[in-house]
């Protein structure tokens, strides 16, 4: 639990600095909103209408919309901005809403006595109206800001550090101290921005300056703590990328240690998908993660063939090069394919050995599958070589997928060939003798800003060809057990000193 809390004050301070920024920008696009609400109708409906729309779409699919938005405009797709954008997107209707509908409801004879007096509309809009539609407009800024919070812990998923990063990695791999630390901190910062708001909120109901003037202050030195770690003097950092499971934040712990061994500043970005880690990568959001071969030959080469992979990695390799500057520096030495998987008493009783016997049993059988193996071409291809038509395929976290094979919700599953579950939880693989699947080897990437970094490629060079698959198994399992479990860095450490006996 220790080790889940010496997290929380830099992802605090950037999940901070993140919500603060996003409801900052909701304000200044949502206040002359509300103005223009107030004096016409069409206005009102349609940014109402609009600040409605935004909230039936759900979080992360507005993080994942602003990606090819972003990247067609020439602008990083990933990151602060998209992260900042789709926030500041969800504070506006509570703003908005509140602040049309506080001046909606003015009491007409005071606007009639306004007029009477000859008050301009920008006087009567300072004097009168803002001051009275204050305290309805506070209480939809507190709505935003408690929203925004909650939201913000789905940056991870775009390569935003946040909150959130605790709350995948202790999801994926079971980790329940880091999934308590991350709610905790998200819920207490929610907690304590709303009681600030809440009062200053009172201060301007009573009139009481100091009371608002305070609690603005504590905000606003809040936000100065969050920033200025971003203008402190750094040494050369890296960023290491890591994809949603454990395997990905062993490997990214065991670069971290070489490079920073190296005299390198390393940060994690973990809890990244397959899309989103390349594209992370070809803009320098990142600078070196691990990938697998068929990731990349089918997922961004659209490549349907599957050669050996003495032919695909030098194809990778150039392919790379060509198109966005990123290097290929090396195979690891193992390979992590998806392999579909069964209790191996339930594949003998059932006769099931390859996947052309699984696809003639499968409309008796129920898949899981990983997040996003439903959606990829590989899941194509497997269905033209081998016709399946399960009764349910469901989709799950990577741990919860091998957890649905053991509650028997699941009859078979999309494993990885590397996972140490497989053979801790006695399961079998089945054969792909038509050779669907491409082979999957684990291949380390690293950014077109890093490529012609002497240091860094030789901190990492010893990594290459120097995992066994077997090896690789075992520090898996080290942190997807259910008893003593290891956390990634630890089980990165072992892995360190497997491979250097």
């Amino acid at each position: 639990m220790t080790a889940a809390w010496g997290r929380v004050p830099d992802l605090l301070a950037a999940h901070l600095l993140l919500s603060f920024a996003a409801l900052a920008l909701g304000l200044a696009v949502a206040l002359p909103l509300i103005v223009l609400a107030s004096r016409n109708a069409a206005v009102a409906r349609i940014a109402l209408g609009f600040a409605s729309l935004v909230q039936t779409i759900p979080a992360l699919a507005l993080l994942a919309l602003f990606f090819p938005i972003l990247f067609w405009l020439g602008l990083p797709p990933l990151g602060f901005l998209p992260a900042l954008l789709a926030l500041s997107l969800y504070a506006l209707l509570p703003i908005l809403r509140n602040g049309v509908t506080g001046l909606a409801g003015l009491d007409p004879a005071v606007i009639e006595a306004a007029d009477g007096i000859g008050m301009t509309p920008a006087q009567k809009l300072r004097l009168v109206e803002a001051p009275l539609v204050l305290p309805v407009l506070m209480a939809g800024i507190r709505t935003a800001a408690v929203w925004t919070i909650g939201a913000a812990t789905l940056a991870t998923t775009v390569g935003q550090p946040s909150l959130g990063d605790l709350i995948f990695a202790g999801l994926q791999t079971q980790a329940w101290p880091l999934v308590l630390a991350g709610c905790i901190a998200s819920a207490g910062l929610a907690i304590a921005v709303d009681a600030l708001l809440g009062l200053a909120e009172r201060g301007i109901a009573t009139g009481r300056r100091w009371l608002w003037g305070a609690s603005l202050a504590v905000l606003a030195i809040a936000a100065g703590i969050a920033i200025a770690p971003r203008f402190a003097a750094k040494p050369d950092s890296v960023v290491v990328g890591a994809k949603n499971f454990a395997e990905q934040f062993i490997l990214a712990r065991l670069i971290g240690q070489r490079l920073e061994a190296a005299g390198y500043a390393v940060t994690y970005r973990e809890g990244l998908g397959s899309a989103v880690a390349y594209g992370a990568l070809k803009t320098g959001a990142i600078d070196v993660y691990v990938d697998y071969a068929g990731t990349i030959w089918t997922g961004e080469m659209k490549r349907s063939d599957t050669p050996p992979a003495a032919r695909m990695l030098p194809a990778i390799d150039a392919w790379a090069r060509a198109t966005s500057g990123v290097r290929l520096v090396g195979p690891l030495g193992f390979e992590n394919a998806y392999a579909f998987a069964m209790k191996g008493a339930d594949a003998k009783r059932r006769g099931i050995a390859t996947l052309a016997d699984l696809a003639a049993q499968s409309g008796q059988l129920r898949l899981g599958a990983d997040l996003e193996f439903l959606d990829r071409p590989e899941w194509a291809a497997v269905q033209r070589a081998y016709p399946m038509r399960f009764a349910t395929a469901r989709a799950y976290s990577p741990s919860f997928m091998y957890a649905s094979l053991g509650s028997g919700t699941s009859d078979v599953i999309s494993a990885f060939s590397s996972d140490g579950r497989i053979a801790a939880d006695g399961l079998v693989t089945l054969t792909d003798p038509k050779g669907a699947i491409p082979r999957y080897d684990a291949i380390l990437l690293v950014a077109p800003r890093r490529a012609g970094d002497a240091r860094f490629a030789a901190a990492l060079r010893p990594l290459l060809n120097a995992i066994p698959v077997g090896v690789m198994r075992k520090a898996n399992y080290l942190v997807d057990r259910d008893t003593d479990k290891r956390t990634p860095d630890e089980a990165a450490r072992w892995l360190a000193k497997a491979i250097s006996r």
